[in-house]
């Protein structure tokens, strides 16, 4: 799958070249230009992710441009046809290439309202959260773009659009996933979760309820937007245990799981100085935002920096890569990265830990997680220990011991064990349970 980014480009793309080159040159509305208002003000009060206004003046057409994020992107203009059409025959160009499907980066920004009014004021703390950002994104006329846009994914086999939701709401996530709308859209709930099974459990609810009859679930832990990596959150003393307990979460809920690289290895974020900071919103908001700490290079094995690269890698690699690096790991069974293997195993070969439902045993968890995932033919049970101590959850009802048999834990001489109305688990336990 490829990741399309199409609701800006760079500035140095050559429709934007030609976008600025002058006021009448053809390609001038594939972007957003306005007049300044009076004073040389910008023409309305729209905020840039990355702090400040979200308009830039130029000055060899004196007049300005809009960017949502950096004013190195500047946004393009859906509204013109012309813009729609290249868009969309570009999506077709990869199909044909044979691409499986696309990840669409922030999507739900693609269409402005065409007026361009100011957004109402709230309280933020940020310059971008002090707005009520009712004009900016969100239009109406995404749901057409997005049935533009399945109907081609749909005219070749088994391909797929998984689309990055700009903004927390799940239920706005689920509003542009259905038949005639994308397959998936992604839920970053977990990424803001703390190591907590209640607050997972409401994230899992919730997601599942706004996707009721409409969409598929998909889930992260991580990504490269967030500044903090899960093992790093999570981890503490023990992250290994934990990466493996995270890990199990991941794969065994409803839905489609994306891995962000390294977890399969427990990667942890790399220390950073403002000093050796790249990313520009990073800079400018640090000591709060590191988004770089989770982006170092891939630890593939112990060679000078981590066998990423013979010549200087563009952020530091982590100190500690000698010892966790996937050649270390592939050769220990009892490595994470073997985990995550096993784990990817029993999914590939389970009908309920693919498509089965999901059904939480635990109404009011306090130290752990149980829930069953359950297909035609087949159940799952999982059972979660958050806690670094042995831990007898209880479950919402009583289940006969002898029907289930374990099929995979977290730890190499589990004990774990069904009593009636309670499932036994070791410190840091992840366990999966099957029955025929």
């Amino acid at each position: 799958m490829l990741d399309l980014v199409i609701n800006h480009s760079s500035d140095l793309h050559p429709w934007f070249l030609e976008s600025r080159a002058s006021r009448h040159n053809p390609k001038r509305d594939w972007y957003l230009w306005r007049d300044a208002r009076s004073g040389g003000r910008p023409p309305n009060n729209w905020q840039s992710v990355f702090g400040g206004s979200a308009w830039e003046w130029d000055q060899t057409t004196h007049q300005y441009y809009y960017h949502m994020f950096l004013k190195e992107q500047p946004d393009l203009n859906w509204r013109n046809p012309a813009v729609r059409k290249a868009l969309m025959d570009m999506v077709r160009f990869w199909l044909d290439r044979g691409v499986d499907g696309f990840r669409l980066d922030v999507f739900n920004l693609w269409f402005k309202h065409p007026d361009l009014p100011d957004n109402p004021r709230r309280l933020g703390l940020r310059s971008f959260s002090r707005q009520h950002h009712l004009y900016d994104y969100d239009q109406p006329e995404m749901i057409d773009a997005l049935a533009e846009l399945r109907t081609i994914l749909d005219a070749y086999s088994q391909r797929a659009a998984v689309g990055e939701t700009f903004g927390p709401d799940p239920r706005r996530a689920a509003s542009y996933c259905g038949d005639d709308k994308l397959h998936m859209a992604f839920s970053f709930e977990f990424t803001e979760c703390p190591w907590q099974p209640a607050v997972f459990l409401k994230a899992i609810q919730r997601w599942e309820k706004a996707l009721e009859g409409v969409g598929w679930p998909c889930y992260v832990l991580s990504n490269h937007d967030k500044p903090c990596r899960h093992v790093s959150r999570y981890g503490g003393r023990h992250p290994d245990a934990v990466a493996k307990v995270a890990a199990t979460l991941l794969l065994t809920l409803r839905g489609t799981p994306f891995l962000y690289y390294g977890e399969e290895i427990g990667m942890p974020n790399v220390p950073l100085r403002r000093s050796q900071l790249l990313d520009p919103a990073s800079r400018r908001y640090w000591p709060f935002l590191s988004r770089d700490s989770g982006r170092a290079p891939m630890q593939w094995d112990r060679s000078p920096n981590a066998g990423f690269t013979t010549g200087e890698p563009w952020l530091p690699v982590h100190h500690g890569y000698q010892d966790r690096n996937v050649a270390a790991q592939r050769k220990d069974p009892l490595s994470v990265f073997s985990f995550y293997r096993d784990l990817i195993r029993l999914r590939r070969r389970s009908p309920a830990l693919r498509k089965g439902s999901f059904k939480s045993l635990t109404s009011h968890p306090t130290r752990g997680l149980a829930y069953l995932r359950e297909a035609p033919k087949e159940q799952a049970l999982i059972g979660l220990n958050f806690s670094h101590r042995p831990y007898r959850l209880r479950l919402d009802y009583d289940l006969i011991a002898e029907d289930w048999s374990m099929a995979l834990s977290s730890l190499p001489d589990s004990t774990s064990f069904i009593a009636g109305g309670e499932l036994e688990l070791g410190p840091h336990e992840a366990v999966v349970f099957l029955r025929s």
